[in-house]
């Protein structure tokens, strides 16, 4: 019953297996393998990209940071949503990547619109050198709260960063579980759709820890290999990054796990909706959010069930409503499902 986090689940058996096929013999390191080579050539036929400069890392910090920091500068300031993870979750690590430039929030409290962002971007530039500059959109995909653009709403705001000439990342995260939500292709859903780069999760989604950042344009991937490196993010023995990588996106393992994950969100939803709970946001993909009343909390928590509440403790009367945030990977079963459901 274990509903924290996809970052909580085990790593694949064939990801270990690929580990385990890697640690034989020797490579040169710092990704001059030839793990690395066919993991690159592969990534670019995913995203039907032939010219994209593609690089690992072992955070999904790491990837968002160093992306961000090198489509900025450090006297711009990047916008993004008021709950992203870039904002909420990762320490300051795009500022202290960037060196400096500053993060401007689009109110939204999970998707951005349009407008928003195109409010966002006019308040700012309009100081001369007091005030940042523009810099790069960010946007979740899938979202904080577990919401899914679809690709007109991708459009949509990379089309207004386009008017000012900004470049457009994307926290992909969640990126499998987004792409098999909407049933498209991952060219679709990045390039596309007007994005500049992507960061490409692994970790969350069966792997033990890697992400790809990927640039469509190789203008930047000079840039990125000095900022990766500078920021200690430049593994020596990367075989290792990439052959779990590579295992990821060998026939298909990537989107069968996102299926897996969705499915299973699906279910459990099912379930708490038939139990009565209130949904905070619509699920689309892995995460749930959803208030049940702190009595079955506590049952469920007495069981030892593992997930996160929301907006209160667990102390308290056992009627009132409590939001929780739950979500699914490709390793949960039915039957741990609906244990927890027999709890609540």
């Amino acid at each position: 019953m274990h509903f924290a986090s996809d970052n909580s689940g085990p790593v694949h058996p064939h990801v270990l297996e690929a580990l385990t096929e890697a640690n034989t013999g020797y490579a040169i390191g710092y990704g001059a393998d030839a793990q690395m080579d066919r993991l690159r050539d592969k990534l670019r036929e995913v995203f039907e990209a032939p010219e994209a400069a593609v690089y690992l890392v072992a955070t999904g910090t790491a990837a968002n940071a160093l992306a961000l920091a090198t489509l900025s500068q450090p006297y711009q300031t990047v916008f993004c949503s008021d709950v992203a993870h870039i904002h909420e979750d990762e320490c300051n690590a795009p500022e202290f990547y960037s060196g400096g430039a500053k993060l401007t929030l689009v109110p939204c409290g999970d998707k951005m619109t349009p407008q928003g962002l195109r409010t966002a971007i006019e308040k700012e530039e309009n100081r001369g050198v007091h005030g940042p500059q523009r810099g790069p959109v960010a946007i979740s995909q899938v979202t904080e709260r577990g919401s899914v653009y679809s690709l007109a709403e991708l459009q949509a705001l990379t089309a207004v960063a386009a008017e000012y000439n900004l470049p457009v990342h994307l926290d992909g995260a969640r990126f499998a579980n987004a792409m098999v939500s909407l049933g498209c292709t991952a060219a679709e859903m990045s390039w596309k759709a007007g994005v500049d780069a992507v960061s490409f999760g692994g970790t969350k989604n069966g792997c033990m820890g890697v992400e790809a950042v990927i640039f469509f344009d190789p203008k930047h991937a000079w840039e990125f290999e000095l900022r990766r490196k500078r920021g200690a993010h430049l593994f020596s023995k990367n075989r290792f990054l990439a052959a779990q990588m590579l295992a990821y996106v060998t026939d298909d393992l990537w989107l069968g796990n996102a299926r897996k994950a969705n499915a299973n969100s699906t279910y459990l939803a099912e379930g708490l909706r038939k139990a009565g709970a209130e949904f905070l946001h619509k699920p689309e993909a892995n995460m749930i959010f959803a208030s049940l009343p702190r009595a079955s909390h506590q049952r469920a928590f007495d069981a030892g069930a593992s997930y996160h509440l929301w907006d209160g403790p667990l102390e308290g009367l056992g009627d009132e409503m409590i939001g929780a945030r739950f979500v699914c990977d490709w390793s949960i079963s039915a039957a741990q499902i609906d244990q927890f459901l027999a709890l609540i």
